[in-house]
C-alpha cells in the first residue's frame, strides 16, 4: 500500500508543462529569427546613413532623424495618398457587395439554391496569384486588347481608350483587381459571422413586423461588428502594403505621372538601390501609420462596448 501511495504521489508531482514549452519553442525561434530581429534591425538602420554607391558601401553612419526629414521632403506623402486612394476605391465596393451577398446567402426566406457552388465561384479569384491577375488585366485593357475592341465594335468608343495612360483608368484597374481578388474572402467571413447570430433574434424581429432592411441594420450589422472590425483592419493593413498588382501592371513605374506608385513600391525602389537607411525610415513610418489607423478603427467601432464596460466597472465599484 505504501509503495502504491508513493507511486501515486510521484505521478502527481510530475510536471508536464515543460512539454508544452518544448512544442511552442519552434514558433518562438521562427518569430525571433524571421520577425523580431529584422524588425529591430530595420528600426536601428533607419537612424543611419547606409547605402551603396557603385561598388562602394557608405556607412553605416549615424545621422539621427535625417532620413525621416528627407523622407517628408520627398514625394512620400504623395505616394501615401496614392495608396489610400487605391485601397479605399477597392475596399468600399468590396465591403458593400460582400455584405449584400452574405445577407442574401444566409436569408432563409430567399431559399437560394446552389449556395455551395456560388461560395466556391466567388472565392476562386482569391486563389489566383496577384501577378497573374495583373498580367491578365494588362492584356485585356491594353490599347489593342479585347476590351477596347469590344467597346469600339459596339460603338461605345470611337477610338481605343488607353486605360494605363490615364489616372482614372490606371487607378480604376488596380481598385477593380483588388476588389475581385478579395471580395470572395470577405463574403465567406461575413457569412460565417451572420450564421453565428441566434436565429431567434431574426424570428422575433419578423414577428414584430420589421422589414428586411430594418433587420439588417438593427440586428445583423451590430451583431457582426467584431468580424467587421477584423475585416476592416486586415484590409487596411493589406491595402497599405499594396505592391504586386500596381508594380506588375505599370512595370514598376507607377504611371501615369507616378499616380499609381504606392508606399511599398517606393520602399522597393530604395531596397533595389541598396539605400537601407531610407528603406528603414519608410518601414518605420509605415508601421506607425498602420498602428495609428488600426487603433482608430478599433476604438471607433468598439466605442459602445468600451463605454458599456466602463459603466459596468463603475457600477461594481459603487456597490463595493
Amino acid at each position: 500500500m505504501k509503495e502504491k501511495k508513493e507511486k501515486a504521489k510521484q505521478l502527481k508531482s510530475v510536471d508536464y508543462s515543460k512539454w508544452g514549452y518544448l512544442f511552442i519553442l519552434p514558433f518562438f525561434l521562427a518569430f525571433l529569427i524571421f520577425q523580431l530581429i529584422p524588425l529591430v534591425s530595420t528600426v536601428y538602420y533607419s537612424f543611419f546613413e547606409y547605402y551603396r554607391s557603385g561598388l562602394k558601401v557608405i556607412g553605416p553612419n549615424p545621422v539621427g532623424l535625417a532620413n525621416f526629414k528627407a523622407l517628408f521632403e520627398s514625394d512620400f506623402l504623395k505616394y501615401t495618398g496614392n495608396t489610400l486612394i487605391l485601397w479605399v476605391a477597392g475596399f468600399i465596393p468590396q465591403i458593400v457587395i460582400s455584405l449584400l451577398l452574405a445577407a442574401w446567402f444566409t436569408d432563409v426566406r430567399l431559399r437560394i439554391k446552389g449556395k455551395q457552388f456560388f461560395k466556391v465561384v466567388i472565392y476562386m479569384p482569391n486563389l489566383i496569384m496577384a501577378s497573374a491577375f495583373a498580367m491578365l488585366f494588362f492584356a485585356l485593357f491594353s490599347a489593342n486588347g479585347p476590351v477596347n475592341h469590344a467597346l469600339v465594335g459596339l460603338g461605345i468608343l470611337k477610338e481605343p481608350f488607353r486605360f494605363l495612360s490615364s489616372v482614372g483608368g490606371a487607378r480604376g484597374l488596380v481598385a477593380l483587381m483588388n476588389f475581385l481578388m478579395w471580395f470572395g474572402n470577405t463574403t465567406i467571413l461575413l457569412m460565417a459571422a451572420v450564421m453565428g447570430i441566434n436565429p431567434s433574434l431574426f424570428e422575433a424581429a419578423e414577428l414584430d413586423g420589421c422589414t428586411p432592411t430594418q433587420t439588417f441594420f438593427k440586428i445583423t450589422l451590430p451583431m457582426i461588428r467584431p468580424i467587421l472590425v477584423y475585416v476592416l483592419i486586415t484590409s487596411m493593413i493589406g491595402g497599405l502594403q499594396m505592391f504586386d498588382v500596381p508594380q506588375i501592371l505599370t512595370n514598376g513605374k507607377g504611371t501615369p505621372d507616378r499616380t499609381v506608385t504606392t508606399i511599398i513600391m517606393y520602399l522597393n525602389n530604395h531596397l533595389f538601390s541598396k539605400n537601407y537607411g531610407m528603406a528603414g525610415a519608410i518601414s518605420v513610418i509605415l508601421f506607425i501609420i498602420c498602428a495609428i489607423l488600426c487603433l482608430v478603427v478599433y476604438f471607433t467601432l468598439n466605442k459602445d462596448d468600451t463605454v458599456h464596460a466602463t459603466r459596468k466597472h463603475r457600477g461594481k465599484e459603487a456597490r463595493k
